[in-house]
């Protein structure tokens, strides 16, 4: 038997034999608390064997949510003090909001320094952009409202005093709050909306400079942004660390019942984006004649990368190549996908006003109609901030939250099952923007899926 095997087989035996036991006990009852520890502990034995032999990021921070889970259940004095690990991957996480910022949006604005020559298709990807990424939002607040997730979950005990209440404002508060006065203060303390006006207007202005004194910059942001996303990707590596100790820490001071608004949350997330899915995506594709058996055919792949790997970037050169061979011109392609890797994340922005209203909703803080509309059209502008990175939606999660008032406890029972939720909305941004290059294409009047097929099927001929 290969050691890869025996890697995989070996924890699936302590799995089944586990679940056997409490299945057990869960319908004739009598199984000893002893055996039920011993149990318990094999399974988590057993993940951790199976976490050596996959080698992956994925596998550990599912692992470290089961082994946090029994930590805080079994030793709940040692999961409370485990809190320390997620307050530091929070803080970690933090560091990355203003640079991430204002690289991606800087870059993305002055990126395409002839307006001229893309103004055309820059309107009117935008227009799509900003119609498709609304609706996602406002059908994320739906469907939160509906279900409910969050009302319920029980506060942690530490977090003593009065829950934090979101301010009552003036319409002249809320609009001098959104423009700057001192960028190095808003980045001190956090305020997202500020460091995006600020990078907006900042890109506009390097866009009036010559070129010779704009190059510099561009490729600075350009430089920046990627820099970023590696300091993303190595904050990463602590995350098995701060989702075992939110989760310790969590169970332990609330018990197994905080898994239950968890699963609400995660399958009214999934339910929206399904939804999103078949109420908008399809009929789009279906109004601008795409063939839809093709399109799913060239998108599987794309998606599965996306999934699996909770990254839009790993899945970029596959999906462009398959919007060309679905009829897309190159030239559209390479100006609409990267465009929309920052400013049409469908998946993200529905997640972000359905996980915000989902935080109120378990600090027990009643949002009115208004400043639900409000968080929404805050969440229209600084979703565009971040590109297709790994957990870069957590990032303005938690910037949307210090903005409303909203206490960061939910957050850290979030993040346990935020490598779920990643998958699922990074696979729908994907698709999105994979649509949205050939909506700008049939726009243009260059969308010719018949012809690619031609022309893609004579290629191969000829080969």
């Amino acid at each position: 038997m290969k050691k890869s095997h025996l890697f995989t087989l070996f924890p699936i035996l302590l799995f089944t034999l586990t679940a056997i036991i409490y299945a057990i006990d869960y319908l004739f009852g009598g199984i000893s608390s002893n055996v039920l520890f011993i149990s318990r502990w094999a399974c988590v034995a057993g993940l951790i064997i199976y976490g050596f032999g996959k080698k992956s990021l994925t596998a550990w921070i599912f692992i470290a949510l089961v082994m946090g889970a029994c930590l805080g259940y079994d030793f709940p004095y040692l999961g409370k003090n485990l809190q320390v690990l997620s307050k530091v991957f929070l803080k970690l996480i933090k560091t990355i909001i203003a640079p991430l910022i204002f690289a991606t949006l800087v870059h993305g604005i002055a990126g395409h320094s002839d307006l001229k020559q893309v103004g055309r298709m820059g309107w009117k990807s935008l227009l799509y952009f900003e119609v498709v990424t609304t609706i996602a939002l406002f059908l994320g607040l739906a469907a939160i409202n509906i279900t409910k997730a969050g009302v319920g979950t029980k506060q942690i005990a530490s977090h003593n005093g009065e829950l934090p209440q979101v301010a009552t404002q003036s319409w002249e508060d809320i609009i001098l709050h959104i423009f700057p006065e001192n960028i190095a203060k808003s980045v001190a303390e956090g305020q997202v909306l500020q460091i995006v006006i600020f990078s907006i207007i900042f890109g506009i202005a390097l866009i009036m400079v010559s070129e010779k004194k704009r190059t510099l910059l561009v490729n600075f942001t350009d430089s920046l942004a990627d820099t970023m996303f590696k300091f993303t990707n190595i904050i990463m590596y602590f995350a098995p660390l701060g989702v075992l100790g939110a989760m310790a820490h969590t169970v332990a001071e609330m018990g197994l019942d905080a898994f239950l608004p968890l699963l609400k949350l995660l399958m009214t997330l999934y339910a929206a984006l399904i939804v999103f899915i078949l109420l908008i995506f399809i009929p789009i594709a279906l109004l601008i004649g795409m063939p839809m058996k093709r399109f799913f055919s060239e998108i599987g792949e794309v998606a599965s990368i996306a999934f699996s790997t909770a990254s839009s970037e790993a899945a970029l050169p596959k999906a462009m190549t398959a919007m060309e061979r679905l009829g897309v011109p190159r030239k559209i392609v390479a100006f609409v996908m990267p465009t929309g890797y920052t400013f049409n994340l469908d998946g993200t922005t529905l997640y972000l006003s359905l996980a915000s209203v989902f935080v109120a909703q378990a600090a027990g803080i009643h949002m009115s109609f208004s400043h639900q509309l409000i968080m929404v059209l805050v969440l229209i502008v600084t979703s565009k901030g971040v590109a297709g990175v790994p957990r870069a939606s957590l990032v303005i999660l938690m910037g949307t939250a210090s903005s409303f008032g909203l206490p960061e406890w939910p957050i850290l029972m979030i993040l346990g099952i935020d490598q779920l939720m990643d998958m699922a909305r990074t696979t729908v941004n994907v698709v999105g923007n994979c649509l949205a290059s050939a909506v700008v294409a049939k726009w243009e009047g260059e969308f010719d899926p018949k012809g690619a097929l031609e022309n893609y099927t004579k290629g191969e001929n000829l080969e």
